[in-house]
């Protein structure tokens, strides 16, 4: 046992609570919904949930439980193998396929998780005679994948299309076999959607692969929620995303792409290849969430709804918020001892956020990221609006004079 190594940790780890930079888990003890139960203090209580990816509010909806319970009683509790040795049941290769008919491409592969999905697409596809172009504030999964491959790496400032084009043409200018760009579909602390128009017709003018990372855009943008690209009536090359989040919010990742991309991928992506297949239960729960999230409509209207609704009175209020149209909504306090503080008061006054700070954001841009779910009722959201004010004038964050009446 190292004593230098423990006391070097527990001394790094006392630097970082005096930071205001440690965080802290909350027990919850129920479902996943719009208002759930927590426990403080040896007490539950009953709290609003502004901060949970559970956009269409499928995390416990009694169909996809229902088809849950049903897969574990056909098949059992997990597979106990990788997909190519003996972990594979036609159940997988159903959710594939109706991952790719969703998303509108050949074919699509599972991951464990959707980390493990970016971290996985970009070494089997390219080498040291390819480049990879990446957005400077694309998701730390797609970064780490990139870092595992031996391409050559770019990067441009966040939707910035003219930096991006010097890039391409800086990349281009050393005739590699392949160049991919990489981007998230929206911005997962921002709510700030890709700029895909203009990423598609650089990509063509390159002949780049375009991939979108749509974690947070599938089941939520685009026609029957088929994400970032669809929004704008257009198609990504390849599509990375979750089952974490509008669909059904439990567990698991997936690459939808053309089918010599997924061919390549089940053969050499060691993410894959080297971890249990999904659970059955999950899997058929998946099933069950891309059909409700494809005939979700009134879900998404909802989900807007309460956006619009949130931003303006948040607004009236006096909090500053960043611009956009995503159910992601941050509200900006810039040091990360005010966004953890505000929580924690919220948390008191009966509304669940998550303050966001150093190292997730850039240093001096803590926030409280709220988000948006069919889930939540406009009442509690008012309810949340109005602990905000409270708690924001109490803590000398917005000023007493900027009030509403709801």
């Amino acid at each position: 046992m190292s004593k230098t190594t423990y006391r070097r940790l527990q001394y790094e780890l006392k630097a970082i609570e005096q930071d205001g930079l440690f965080k802290r888990e909350r027990l919850i003890t129920s479902p996943q919904s719009g208002e759930i139960r927590v426990s403080r203090n040896g007490r539950e209580q009953s709290i609003v949930n502004l901060c949970a990816n559970n956009y269409l509010g499928l995390a416990d909806h009694p169909e996809i439980i229902a088809a849950a319970k049903k897969a574990m009683d056909e098949y059992g509790f997990g597979m106990a193998s990788v997909r190519f040795i003996c972990g594979t049941l036609g159940l997988h290769r159903k959710l594939e396929r109706r991952i790719a008919e969703y998303l509108e491409m050949d074919d699509a592969i599972l991951f464990a998780a959707a980390f493990d999905a970016n971290g996985g697409v970009f070494e089997p596809l390219l080498t040291a005679e390819d480049a990879i172009i990446s957005d400077s504030l694309n998701h730390a999964s797609i970064i780490d994948g990139i870092r595992l491959c031996k391409a050559k790496r770019y990067r441009f400032e966040n939707n910035n299309m003219t930096h991006l084009e010097a890039q391409l043409e800086q990349a281009a200018a050393e005739s590699p076999r392949t160049i991919v760009i990489a981007t998230d579909g929206v911005f997962s602390m921002d709510g700030t959607i890709a700029n895909i128009p203009r990423l598609r017709h650089l990509a063509d003018r390159f002949d780049a692969l375009l991939l979108v990372d749509d974690c947070h855009a599938t089941g939520v943008l685009g026609p029957q929620g088929k994400g970032t690209a669809a929004h704008f009536g257009l198609q990504a090359d390849i599509i990375t995303g979750t089952l974490g989040k509008s669909l059904g919010g439990a567990a698991g990742g997936f690459v939808a792409a053309a089918q010599p991309v997924i061919d390549m991928l089940r053969q050499r992506s060691r993410p894959y290849l080297f971890s249990n297949a999904l659970p059955p239960m999950l899997v058929a729960g998946a099933i069950k969430a891309i059909e409700l999230a494809r005939a979700g409509d009134d879900q998404r209207a909802k989900l807007r709804q309460h956006a619009r609704h949130f931003r303006q009175g948040m607004t009236d209020v006096g909090f500053r918020l960043l611009d956009g149209e995503h159910p992601i909504i941050p509200v900006m306090l810039d040091e990360a001892q005010a966004a953890q503080d505000l929580a924690n008061r919220l948390f008191e006054l009966g509304i669940y956020v998550t303050g966001f700070f150093y190292p997730v954001v850039p240093r001096g841009q803590a926030r409280i990221r709220v988000q948006m779910s069919a889930a939540l009722k406009t009442e509690r959201l008012n309810h949340a609006i109005a602990a905000f004010a409270q708690a924001g004038r109490e803590l000398g964050i917005i000023s007493a004079k900027a009030r509403k009446t709801l």
